[in-house]
């Protein structure tokens, strides 16, 4: 069975390009929203291996309350799936000093400045993150 990643992107065209880089490069199942109330219950219930997170959500809501890409993590972060869960951000509007400030404010695991240059290392890059947690996860299970 595919790992499925979380493509989280309000923009339909560039959920759509992301979805298609994973889907036909990576083998990866994916789903994309950009529903917050969503987002956070597919987290909590869904075996979801790696999250792709737009940094400028527009008009994405958690009960009711505007969130950007940032705080998403974070409310990902507080859940129990969620801890552990790859998280890379996406951003158009890459700055000097934003990827460490964004991945300290979110708690990410990593991050890419949109457009995306390199398919193919964008896919390596999921592939990593996923890898690293199950092994990580495989190493547990040996107590």
């Amino acid at each position: 069975m595919a790992d499925t990643v979380l493509v989280v992107e309000d923009d339909p065209a560039n959920a759509l390009l992301v979805e298609t880089i994973l889907n036909r490069l990576g083998g990866f199942d994916v789903v994309c929203s950009d529903d917050g109330d969503e987002i956070l219950e597919l987290v909590a219930t869904r075996p979801i291996s790696a999250a792709l997170m737009d940094v400028s959500l527009k008009d994405t809501r958690v009960r009711g309350a505007k969130v950007d890409g940032v705080e998403l993590t974070r409310r990902i972060r507080a859940l129990p799936g969620g801890v552990g869960l790859p998280v890379i951000l996406l951003t158009a509007h890459a700055m000097k000093g934003d990827r460490e400030r964004l991945l300290f404010a979110s708690g990410a695991n990593d991050y890419v400045a949109k457009p995306i240059a390199d398919q193919r290392a964008l896919v390596s890059l999921v592939r990593r993150h996923i890898e690293s947690v199950q092994a990580l996860e495989g190493s547990g299970d040996e107590d």
